[in-house]
């Protein structure tokens, strides 16, 4: 008997493509579209965006072409709670979260694999570029993509039992790949952009979407320097990250950096050019795939952002269930709230969130 697979298909030539390999590989697929976004925010389709209707009817297309099953699952409420409500506390209390991770480790790897099972689905599977392999010890492991398009980076928090029942078919093809796949087979979302912003947030207008969402404005406050000298007012914290040099709202006459966010005191520290870099960084709320917890120090390559290339690092062991991170070279923008993704080669170890200075 086929194994059944439920698929996450978004709309686009991934997760497209991932289920013509499925197919193609002898799995029974059945096609599901998350609805994540309320109602409030399921505007028509925008360049660039995503997790629209649609791109409902993208899905739905996909699958009618290659004749496989399609389900819409209503995650709305849990979408809002885990994810919405996490970005916009984020934000007030300073930090800089990374909603798609949060979507992963609570929608994608969580809620939809229970659903799965209660379908009696023997796996989920997704569009993402990164390989899931069984070592010889018989743990479940991550590792990168080997092409450009590699996502390891936002999926750090697998467990051992996500990932020993989840697929990703695309773990091993390019992009280029995938699309010339998409039109060999005909699929209607072949030439499909991909997508780039979060999809609650038109026009990547953070501060503008957390105004409206929470129904409060940012109270505006001081920029300071390092050492409290006022330097002019700033528009209120939510307008700004660690590593910002653009959009400040005021000219210093030379680049200026944000290097700390303080909501205590309501005041945002700007730097000149050198202030923004960092050797070392405190990391919680972990998880490791290769082990359950880090016992001794360990060499690693770490990322500190999406697109940062790995740079050397040793985890260091601290009390709490935290970890000291000490780079070989600074770091650019080094910023709370974003994650820290751990690897060995093309393995990776693990991750954890950002903290803030203590």
């Amino acid at each position: 008997m086929k194994k059944r697979v439920m698929l996450g298909m978004s709309g686009g030539v991934d997760s497209s493509v991932a289920a013509l390999l499925l197919l193609k590989a002898g799995y029974d697929v059945t096609g599901v579209t998350l609805r994540l976004r309320p109602d409030k925010y399921m505007q028509q389709s925008a360049a660039g965006g995503c997790c629209s209707l649609d791109d409902i009817d993208d899905a739905r297309r996909v699958a009618y072409k290659l004749g496989i099953d399609h389900l819409v699952l209503n995650f709305t409420e849990l979408f809002e709670k885990n994810v919405i409500d996490y970005f916009a506390a984020q934000y007030e209390a300073g930090l800089t979260p990374n909603p798609c991770i949060a979507c992963n480790r609570h929608i994608k790897f969580d809620a939809m694999l229970r659903r799965a099972r209660e379908l009696d689905f023997d796996y989920i599977a997704t569009g993402h570029y990164a390989v899931i392999e069984q070592n010889a010890a018989g743990r479940w492991i991550l590792r990168k993509a080997p092409a450009s398009k590699d996502q390891s980076y936002v999926l750090y928090s697998f467990t051992q039992d996500q990932l020993s029942h989840t697929l990703m078919p695309l773990g091993r093809y390019t992009k280029p790949q995938a699309r010339a796949l998409a039109e060999e087979a005909g699929l209607p979302v072949a030439h499909k952009p991909d997508s780039q912003e979060i999809c609650f947030v038109e026009n990547n207008d953070y501060a503008g979407f957390i105004e409206r969402y929470t129904g409060k404005t940012a109270p505006q406050g001081n920029f300071v320097d390092a050492d409290g000298n006022i330097l002019g007012r700033h528009r209120g914290i939510t307008h700004y990250t660690i590593g910002q040099r653009k959009g400040l709202g005021v000219s210093f006459g030379k680049p200026m950096y944000v290097t700390k966010i303080d909501t205590v005191h309501n005041e945002v520290t700007l730097g000149e050019e050198g202030s923004q870099y960092r050797s070392s960084l405190v990391a919680a709320d972990l998880n490791f795939i290769p082990f359950d917890t880090l016992e001794t120090e360990m060499d690693v390559t770490a990322k500190v952002r999406y697109q940062a290339a790995p740079a050397k690092a040793r985890l260091i062991p601290l009390e709490g269930s935290r970890i000291r991170v000490d780079f070989k070279e600074a770091q650019r923008a080094v910023t709370p709230g974003q994650a820290v993704v751990f690897y060995d080669g093309d393995l990776v170890v693990g991750g954890g969130t950002i903290q803030a200075d203590e």
